[in-house]
């Protein structure tokens, strides 16, 4: 599959990611092969609470219909947290182009995720930073993580990054953005006049540019974050993005439709400000680890 960055993309997120100024921001595809899809959740949980429509690998759709026919989301939460993300076995630290330990090499100050697991924060203790973890409060009930209540402000360091968790910890179910009203409750209350968000979260969002490494177009979590998000920064203040991005998996396809879905997505995102690697998370930080070596 071609990739669409330049020698130029490359070198400028090189330099930004050796200067910490860079926000990684991680999906699902980062953990892949130690974390369950979310196909792969939505499919156990439609067949576990007899889902009875076709579209039963869209964990926000399945989850939707779980949570109406149980009543108690904080408890269907709790179960899904148990089976599938309770005692998973962590990623090898020590492979370079692990994506989690690639990103902590650098020194960057705020990594933002969408993952319920631990994986970032644990690769950055493997560096020997002191990383502090924090959940977005978007959720009924849940206050700010006293971190942020210093008098002087809270100011995180390239050896005590914070790694904040913005649709939750499996450590707390209640925190969990997974079904069609956890995403608009999400939505609504982070991009609207709530301000839920510290300002160094915000900042490290309108500020900086972002490594989104995880994600798909289809995704709800990255539509979500993008428009939701980034909406509120003035269009000559915002920098430019970039996104490891997988095409749509249609087998059916020939050759000249996957170029014309190809190019039609890398306008799509040029438009937003964003190059794209076509890819895995795994295949774009193998190729970021060889080229990063080459500078040395």
């Amino acid at each position: 599959m071609a990739r669409s960055l330049t020698e130029a993309d490359w070198e400028r997120l090189m330099d930004q990611l050796q200067d910490g100024d860079c926000t990684p921001f991680l999906g699902a595809g980062a953990g892949a092969g130690h974390l369950p899809t979310g196909a792969a959740l939505a499919t156990d949980s439609a067949d576990e609470h007899g889902y009875p429509f076709k579209d039963k690998d869209d964990l926000t759709r399945v989850f939707q219909y779980v949570v109406s026919r149980g009543g108690d989301a904080v408890y269907e939460k709790g179960r899904l947290a148990r089976k599938h993300f309770h005692g998973i076995e962590q990623p090898d630290f020590t492979q370079a182009h692990e994506p989690h330990a690639l990103l902590a090499r650098f020194p960057i100050p705020v990594y933002l995720t969408t993952n319920y697991d631990g994986f970032m924060a644990a690769a950055l203790s493997n560096q020997g930073k002191q990383p502090h973890q924090a959940i977005c409060p978007w959720y009924a009930g849940a206050t700010q993580d006293p971190v942020f209540d210093t008098p002087a402000g809270y100011a995180p360091a390239a050896d005590k990054p914070i790694v904040y968790h913005l649709h939750g910890n499996s450590s707390e179910p209640r925190s969990l953005v997974i079904s069609e009203d956890d995403y608009l409750d999400f939505l609504v209350r982070v991009a609207g006049k709530q301000q839920i968000l510290p300002p160094v979260i915000e900042e490290a969002l309108g500020s900086r540019p972002l490594l989104f490494i995880g994600y798909s177009l289809q995704d709800w979590t990255f539509r979500v974050v993008f428009r939701g998000l980034l909406a509120t920064v003035p269009p000559h203040q915002q920098r430019r993005h970039m996104s490891v991005q997988l095409l749509p998996d249609r087998r059916d396809d020939t050759e000249e439709t996957r170029a014309a879905a190809q190019e039609y997505l890398a306008e799509y995102f040029d438009n937003m400000r964003i190059s794209i690697y076509w890819g895995t998370a795994q295949e774009f930080c193998t190729e970021l680890t060889a080229r990063l070596d080459g500078r040395t």
